[in-house]
């Protein structure tokens, strides 16, 4: 400190011309002046750090807040997308077996047509053949008379 005041008395004795001793007022004041400039300095750097400490839990406040939001956003286009996905496998799922059953049934009537034919010549003929024996029955009953 004993430099800054020497530095002050040959500053004033260079630009004004005025010699100073150690006792002038005037570096009472510097002195009262440095004083309250570090006291100023040291409340100043106090609310930087408090200042700062706040920006920096706001700033995480935020960036928490951020991280829920997109989480939400993201699970909600996850749900959606879920259910967008069960929408389409279950019409597709129906259009599937719907397709199928068709196919089944298609193939189904081209495999069964000649055996339902077959089916119902042969009843014709046993319809035929059940009306010759009640004719020949009729028949022989007749001619037993």
């Amino acid at each position: 400190m004993s430099d800054k005041i020497e530095e002050t008395i040959k500053e004033i004795a260079a630009k004004h011309g005025i010699a100073v001793g150690r006792d002038d007022p005037i570096l009472i004041l510097q002195t009262i002046n440095d004083r309250l400039m570090q006291e100023s300095t040291a409340a100043q750097q106090a609310n930087l750090d408090a200042f700062k400490s706040e920006l920096e839990e706001i700033a995480h406040r935020w960036g928490d807040d951020a991280k829920n939001k997109a989480e939400r956003t993201l699970n909600a286009a996850l749900a959606a997308s879920k259910e967008a996905m069960a929408a389409t496998i279950k019409e597709n799922a129906k259009a599937t077996a719907a397709a199928a059953r068709q196919q089944v049934e298609e193939a189904i009537a081209q495999e069964l047509k000649p055996s339902i034919r077959e089916a119902r010549r042969v009843s014709y003929m046993n319809l035929i053949a059940a009306g010759m024996a009640v004719f020949a029955a009729g028949l022989a009953l007749w001619a037993s008379w």
